[in-house]
């Protein structure tokens, strides 16, 4: 196998410290010797081991993509070195001799002859705004969760309000709240406070908040009502944080955020993680296979064995799963065509995933050709192909047992 590089530096990394195999030349020519070194995590550490790989002269470094650990290596020497971060699944070694040394020297191995593809690592306004649109993402997840606990925590009072409000977070459920708290437990003056569409169910509103509200549950629902509270108040911090990071990315979360099923929180959700600058990936295929959102390939003896999509970036799939349910409920989009068109045969799920494809590849194609999205019409496949659209119609009525006999419209 080709040498590609004749200097390779492997990195095995945790939390506290570094394995360094560098693989050089040896005194005889066509032999090759790997040297390990044992550096710390500090930041004075990672500096001394830039300026020791510089010393050796290496072309090429890799790391494994361990956990969080290596961020605080790759963020140093990224622009001091030709570093390259892996997947450790693509880096695995033989199970039976797996030790740091033995790691770092078969990453080094694996650089020199050039064998691993280097990961997605975006420039830093990209990196800071992927941590503030993650960040907003679990606040928010941290609230919901909060709200479950409040709504299963008045259940043990008696109190049924979410049974007839749709949610605890409205106006009217939280002055209803804060009545309780307060100590009002009149169940008709509790309800006369419901506002606007839900003044209409008063009478469910009285049955609904009669019950056993104590003390106990009072404070109880103040701790929860000052957690959510102060979620709150991160995330909108957080969002004007985002908003001011979005500035020099506006014009392409505009762009996106065209798109059938997409909001603005989704485009800067999908700008935070594949970035604007489509050049890392070659092709549309390529950013899909990326987010693990196309069919995985794993085939022995002419056999496939699944077909399960890979785990890819879970932010991103979370943001296009929502999409794509959202561009099904628009009954004159392509995209909802395409999910009606897909699912017979392939089932909900699969068709999800294929509009979550289809936009991903839509996203491609804006960001890198600077195109615009046109959407091409909920009758797109029948306009097509007419004549396949009405053969498919008459089975289809043959099925449930009609006999059908066709005439021109006059």
């Amino acid at each position: 196998m080709d040498i590609v590089h004749e200097r390779a530096a492997g990195m095995d990394i945790s939390k506290r410290d570094v394995k360094v195999a560098v693989r050089k030349p040896g005194k005889r020519k066509g032999s090759y010797v790997t040297e390990v070194r044992t550096f710390g995590a500090t930041t004075n550490q990672v500096l001394a081991l830039i300026e020791y790989l510089q010393s050796e002269q290496v072309t090429t470094v890799v790391m494994e993509a361990t956990s969080d650990y290596w961020k605080p290596f790759y963020y140093l020497m990224e622009d001091q070195l030709p570093l390259r971060l892996v997947n450790a699944k693509q880096a695995r070694n033989i199970p039976g001799r797996k030790t740091d040394v033995n790691d770092a020297t078969w990453l080094a191995q694996l650089a020199a002859h050039d064998l691993l593809p280097g990961s997605f690592i975006p420039p830093e306004p990209i990196r800071q705004l992927r941590d503030l649109t993650r960040s907003r993402s679990a606040l928010v997840h941290d609230r919901a969760k909060v709200y479950q606990r409040m709504e299963k925590f008045l259940e043990s009072s008696g109190i049924k309000l979410s049974a007839v409000a749709s949610t605890l977070t409205g106006v009217s459920a939280r002055n209803m709240l804060d009545a309780l708290i307060a100590g009002e437990r009149d169940p008709k003056v509790l309800a006369n406070m419901a506002q606007r569409r839900l003044r209409s169910k008063i009478p469910e509103l009285i049955d609904a908040m009669e019950g056993r509200f104590t003390d106990h549950h009072a404070f109880m629902m103040k701790l929860f009502l000052q957690q959510a509270d102060g979620l709150t108040v991160m995330i909108d911090a957080l969002e004007v944080q985002i908003g001011e990071a979005m500035i020099p990315f506006q014009e392409a979360a505009s762009a996106i955020a065209t798109i059938p099923g997409l909001s603005d929180t989704a485009a800067q959700v999908i700008v935070a993680e594949i970035g604007v600058d489509m050049s890392v990936f070659p092709d549309a295929a390529h950013l899909a296979s990326w987010a693990g959102v196309c069919p995985g390939q794993n085939e022995s003896a002419g056999r496939s064995r699944s077909s399960h999509t890979r785990g890819g970036d879970s932010y991103l799939k979370a943001v296009l799963g929502t999409a794509a349910l959202n561009a099904t409920q628009q009954k004159d989009s392509f995209l909802a065509a395409r999910y009606r068109r897909l699912y017979p045969r392939r089932g909900g799920s699969r068709a999800l995933v294929a509009i979550e494809h289809t936009i991903l590849t839509a996203i491609w194609h804006m960001l890198a050709n600077g195109e615009v999205f046109q959407d091409l019409g909920g009758d797109y496949y029948r306009q097509r192909n007419q004549t396949r659209a009405k053969i498919r119609a008459v089975k289809e009525l043959e099925r449930l047992g009609y006999d059908v006999h066709l005439e021109p419209a006059a």
